[in-house]
């Protein structure tokens, strides 16, 4: 892959889809769909999604393409893919609560190697430059021009006084017993893949998720968290998240900064 063509691809994609993102979210009213899974689905990741697929498909055809919106995708086995989540966080899109994301990752041998988190109503964009290096850029974000990007690098944690963040929508009985076997100074509430730049940018320590997450849901996450120095590993046995699962079903995980102290599940 040539990563000085993917990166800007990636970002400008995810900015524009941000945008189509946002003007439904600012309208009066949206439409709101119930998928299979009983997962909700509006007007805003389909329109996304649609953008997304048809702007990567243009520039690189010959890779494969996984999508959360494309069900046929997800039978599709490769080593080598471009994933998306055009719209993570589509419960907090819905009670219009500003921490939705739009998630672009490139993987390779199970590994996400670059990724683009764009999280249009917080003004915040995160992603790897070619060499793999994480930074976040401020705004205001234009499509095809780069703005200003600074580098981003995890924190040196401090086991007795972690900083933790947990998932908004998800946060239930079991993510608060294992979180009660850290010292956490703090410990904050984020939807979405914010939580691995949260990381990644040092403002938080340590992000466990004891819940189902599908693949498209963290690589790109992922790839800006291991771009800034940070890990992402399974809850059950601490070795590394890797992709291309069966499904692109994720098992629980840790992402950290090292240096925290991980505990057994």
């Amino acid at each position: 892959m040539d990563f000085d063509t993917l990166v800007p691809v990636m970002r400008r994609l995810a900015i524009e889809a941000g945008e189509k993102i946002m003007d439904i979210y600012n309208a009066d009213d949206f439409e709101v769909k119930t998928k299979s899974d009983e997962s909700p689905v509006t007007e805003a990741d389909e329109a996304a999604d649609a953008l997304i697929s048809a702007g990567l498909r243009a520039v690189f055809p010959d890779v494969t393409l996984i999508t959360e919106e494309q069900a046929a995708s997800h039978e599709v086995k490769a080593e080598t893919f471009l994933i998306v989540d055009p719209l993570d966080g589509t419960k907090e899109f819905i009670k219009r609560r500003g921490d939705f994301t739009v998630n672009i990752a490139y993987v390779e041998k199970g590994v996400p190697l670059r990724g683009v988190v764009y999280a249009p109503a917080r003004g915040r964009l995160f992603i790897t430059d070619a060499s793999g290096q994480s930074y976040e850029e401020s705004g205001p974000f234009v499509a095809g021009t780069p703005g200003e990007m600074k580098k981003i690098s995890v924190s040196t944690p401090d086991n007795e006084a972690l900083m933790i963040v947990a998932s908004k929508s998800h946060r239930d009985q079991a993510t608060e017993d294992y979180l009660a076997k850290y010292k956490a100074k703090d410990s904050k509430s984020a939807g979405s893949s914010l939580k691995f730049c949260l990381v990644a940018t040092g403002e938080a320590d340590l992000y466990p998720r004891v819940g189902r997450t599908m693949e498209w849901d963290t690589a790109a996450g992922h790839a800006v968290l291991l771009g800034a120095g940070g890990d992402v590993v399974r809850f059950d046995d601490h070795t590394p998240l890797t992709y291309g699962k069966p499904a692109y079903a994720n098992p629980f995980f840790i992402a950290y900064a090292p240096g925290v102290e991980l505990k057994d599940a």
